[in-house]
């Protein structure tokens, strides 16, 4: 297999940056211009004595902001562990360097912009769950790795990635157009990973997951919801879960996405907007896209529905069951499980009701597994695609139901679990597994949400505590704040980050100049005058109870009428996205 390089030094002159190869036997420098911006392959002896040097971990790639080209490498990397011999990377550190020398070029307001979309590149960056590999493709589900051809095990890292999971995409598109520089291109998947020796009955294995977090149809929790024309799921994660053990490995994939027809959900002050499906005649054909590449890669498809049969979610599980019903195929299957009805009151117990009921297919949807001999024994034939209103909390919790009762299955067949044990019995690896599959609910939910994951203490420790109630209803306060007052923020940073919104060489005038309407900022002073007014008057009472209850009264009304308005208006005061027009997210 071609692989990356893994090690490198930057050489920056004034002219030029110099990135050299610096493994075993490399003589390799990519070398960029930094007038013409033309990227070329050249020898060690190019580089300039005089330039300045630092060690870097790898390229992320190139991106234009208003000043021009910049650099963006990863300056600091931390092992996460190692997948069959090769080590895996999470990205820590960022540096994003300009082309240019100066910025006397630019305007004060282009300047200032400039700054914005440095700040947005960084908000991406440093939004934890970057990895990476220089000698395997960590795109791939073992499955699909075992399942190529000769060539395709022959092409660069770059060439074979699975694009829905390569999010420094957009960044490597000047690498990707010449073959001879792909080397120096390290596909970057963003998600979570987590890797662990554990121990059974004295014999050590290998425990494995990974969620990769698909780059199409990427952004924040409210204000990317459904699918685009393309087919494409919101919050769509591929998660698989990884058994070594003695030259023998086992994988099950499960897959989550957001409910695959056009509906939105935007922000308007309110604590829970409610849902809204789009009246588009064209919901079956973008339906139909999906589900038929969903086939094309993962095979038969289970739907598991987890979003309230009754209240604002209703309509949506009534609409998603009637396009199911609608298609004629015999490889999807559709249950609806509502999961609060079901484990309100407490009764977690009740999950595995659910879990009961889709065993059998479970087992004819099987797992991939390869013998110590290194014959395919098992392949998996279909996927549970899971999905509650974000795909992140309830979906969490039925994965790692589901992913435990496959392990259970693989561990015994390989010989670690002995016939009549059980997973949840073996204490020690039950706390690994059970924190893994918490921590990977947090990542997801920190990665779409901007907090982590609620219900994690179920996750954890198999039960629902009071604790666990106070802490998601501290994480919801943090997402609804999040949801209104910064989100249009971080969509619009991955909205760059992935080249959905793309700047130019004219420098012409940036959304980023629309100025806000006057009640935006006018309507919020008069409600906070008017409130403290009211709270002045209650304090410093006038002379007789009826001027006090007056002055109380008008001040309170004053304050009532205009948070009233602003809530009418909730659309004009939350931070909205100004890249991309919100009508082409739907």
């Amino acid at each position: 297999m071609a692989t990356a390089y893994e090690r490198y030094i930057l050489h920056t002159t004034p002219e030029k940056f110099f990135i050299e190869a610096c493994d075993e036997g490399a003589d390799a420098v990519l070398t960029i211009d930094r007038v013409s911006n033309e990227m070329t392959l050249t020898g060690k002896e190019d580089v300039p004595a005089s330039a300045v040097t630092r060690p870097i971990c790898g390229l992320l790639g190139t991106i234009r902001l208003v000043a021009g080209m910049y650099l963006v490498v990863i300056t600091r990397k931390r092992n996460v562990g190692s997948l069959m011999g090769h080590a895996v990377w999470k990205a820590v550190d960022f540096d994003i360097i300009s082309y240019k020398r100066t910025m006397l070029h630019l305007s004060e307001i282009q300047s200032q912009e400039n700054k914005t979309f440095l700040t947005m590149m960084s908000n991406v960056l440093n939004t934890d769950g970057f990895y990476f590999c220089t000698d395997y493709d960590l795109t791939h589900t073992l499955q699909r790795l075992g399942n190529t051809s000769p060539d395709f095990q022959d092409s660069s890292l770059l060439e074979r990635a699975d694009q829905r999971f390569v999010w420094n995409a957009n960044l490597l598109r000047e690498l990707a157009a010449q073959t001879e520089l792909h080397k120096f291109a390290i596909p970057v998947v963003h998600g979570f990973i987590f890797m662990k020796t554990c121990r059974i009955n004295g014999k050590a294995f290998e425990w494995i997951l990974i969620s990769r977090r698909s780059c199409f149809r990427a952004g924040v929790r409210y204000y990317v919801r459904g699918i685009d024309s393309g087919g494409h799921a919101a919050n769509f994660v591929e998660t698989e879960q990884i058994v070594l053990y003695e030259g023998a490995m086992a994988s099950f994939v499960q897959t989550r996405g957001s409910i695959p027809f056009y509906w939105s959900q935007r922000p308007n002050l309110k604590y829970k907007p409610k849902p809204i499906i789009s009246k588009t005649a064209i919901h079956m054909d973008g339906f139909q896209r999906h589900f038929d590449s969903q086939v094309v890669i993962y095979g038969k498809q289970s739907i598991l529905n987890l979003v309230n049969q009754k209240g604002s979610e209703k309509p949506l599980e009534q609409a998603f069951a009637r396009m199911v019903s609608n298609m004629s195929n015999d490889v999807i299957n559709y249950i609806a499980f509502d999961f609060h009805k079901e484990c309100s009151r407490m009764r977690w117990e009740r999950l595995q009701i659910l879990v009961d009921g889709v065993a059998q297919t479970q087992d004819e949807y099987s797992y991939f597994m390869v013998n110590s001999e290194q014959e395919t024994v098992a392949q998996q034939k279909g996927v549970f695609r899971s999905n509650c209103m974000d795909c992140l909390d309830r979906t969490n919790v039925i994965q790692s139901l589901l992913a435990r009762r496959s392990l259970q299955t693989q561990l015994q067949r390989m010989g670690v679990l002995n016939v009549g044990q059980r997973l949840e019995e073996q204490s020690d690896f039950e706390k690994i597994y059970k924190n893994a599959w918490a921590d990977n609910a947090n990542a997801c939910a920190v990665q779409y949400a901007g907090t982590g994951a609620l219900k994690t203490d179920f996750t954890r420790t198999g039960k629902r505590t009071r604790f666990g109630l106070l802490m998601d209803g501290w994480n919801s306060m943090i997402r609804y704040y999040k949801n209104n007052f910064s989100d249009g923020f971080r969509q619009d940073s991955i909205d760059l980050f992935l080249g959905n919104f793309a700047l130019d060489e004219t420098n012409a005038p940036t959304p980023l100049r629309v100025q806000k309407d006057w009640k935006f900022l006018t309507l919020p002073i008069i409600m906070l005058v008017a409130f403290s007014m009211c709270i002045v008057c209650l304090l410093m009472a006038g002379d007789t109870w009826t001027e006090t209850l007056a002055y109380v009264m008008f001040w309170g009304a004053a304050s009532t009428i205009t948070a009233a308005i602003i809530l009418f208006n909730g659309q004009d005061f939350v931070d909205a996205p100004k890249l991309v027009h919100k009508e082409k997210m739907d």
